[in-house]
């Protein structure tokens, strides 16, 4: 037969001309030697997504030790500075999965770990009449940064965390109280500057207040009970202890382990009335702690029941130190610098208070103890 019609037309049919006219037999064969596809890459592991983030808050804290080993200044707050200078290392969306990790996860074990620095029998060593006072002391503190706050129109919340972290060990409290109140309820600029505030405070009583205590002719369990009541950070105040007398070292320490101790039923009673996030409370789920209280209350009994060796304790004094700072750097790291500026420094009175407060407090009930 042949072509009467254009080229490539049979019977009048130009199959060129078709829309879908193509080499059927050539597609055949192209899909027959053409590779496999490629198999989807695997997702990247856990660790590989959080090892950024991770890897530059640790840098952040392995810095802030240096500084603080090599020039006496207070970690924590050597942490938060290092951490903000490194704000802009956040804005890498690779930061995030390990940054959080690190201002969460960390925080919590920290805490947890923090119960082998107390036992029960330090408390009971306390006695009933200075455990009192000591009750009244904290509950001052705590009052007082929620009525600091309430003065300057910060939030309630803003109260809880400055006045609770004063009445209890400063940096560590704040952090743990942190974990319950959430940055949905305050920014976290305003955490980050009531760190910086509580360690600054707990730096200048740990110089001023053994010199108060002795310009006042105090004794050394009434400067024991007065350090150990009022200064912040656990080290500062035993610290400020021993710079007074031995006496009042061993005082002063006893004194604040009981207020660590009572951090447990602090953070818990926080929770139990804190409302959810819509403004209603969260059903029974309120009445339970957060777990890493719950083992941080298991920590202190089984350290009551079975005491662990000093080197072991101090081992996890040095971890849980190493896990809180980590969570400072990082918690730093993911705070924007622009609303910590517009702050201001209204948001520097609720600690101004609250460290008032427990000084003046403090100070009263130890006269009286005589």
């Amino acid at each position: 037969m042949t072509d009467t019609g254009p080229r490539g037309a049979y019977h009048g049919v130009d199959w060129d001309a078709l829309p879908y006219g193509g080499d059927l037999y050539g597609e055949l064969h192209l899909a027959d030697s053409a590779p496999p596809p490629a198999e989807p890459a695997p997702a990247p592991s856990w660790l590989a997504q959080a090892f950024p983030g991770l890897a530059a808050s640790a840098a952040g804290a392995i810095t802030a030790a240096w500084l603080a080993d090599h020039y006496h200044f207070p970690i924590i707050l050597l942490g938060l500075l290092v951490g903000l200078s490194l704000n802009f290392l956040s804005g890498d969306a690779r930061t995030h999965k390990g940054l959080d990790f690190a201002a969460r996860t960390c925080l919590r074990w920290g805490i947890v770990v923090l119960g082998m620095q107390v036992t029960y029998a330090q408390i009971q060593a306390l006695g009933v009449t200075p455990l009192a006072a000591l009750l009244v002391v904290m509950a001052a503190t705590l009052v007082a940064g929620l009525a600091g706050a309430r003065l300057v129109g910060q939030s309630v919340y803003a109260g809880l965390l400055a006045g609770g972290a004063t009445a209890i060990c400063g940096a560590s409290a704040a952090l743990a109280l942190y974990g319950v109140i959430g940055r949905q309820r305050l920014p976290q600029a305003q955490f980050a500057l009531t760190l910086v505030g509580i360690s600054l405070a707990s730096a200048f009583a740990m110089t001023a207040y053994p010199m108060l205590a002795a310009e006042l002719g105090l004794n050394d369990r009434q400067a024991g009970f007065l350090i150990g009541a009022s200064i912040h950070d656990v080290a500062q105040a035993i610290g400020g202890g021993y710079a007074f007398s031995d006496a009042a070292g061993s005082a002063a320490t006893i004194v604040k382990l009981a207020r660590v101790a009572l951090l447990a039923p602090l953070v818990a009673v926080t929770s139990l009335v804190m409302p959810g996030g819509d403004g209603a409370p969260r059903g029974w789920r309120a009445m339970l702690p957060p777990w890493f209280i719950t083992a941080f209350i298991g920590v202190v009994a089984a350290h009551s029941l079975l005491p662990l060796p000093q080197p072991v304790v101090s081992a996890a004094l040095t971890g849980s130190k190493a896990m809180l700072l980590l969570a400072v750097t990082a918690t730093a790291m993911r705070t924007r610098l622009d609303l910590l500026l517009a702050m201001g420094w209204r948001a520097a009175v609720p600690v101004v208070t609250a460290t008032l407060a427990s000084f003046a407090t403090a100070l009263g009930l130890a006269l009286a103890l005589g």
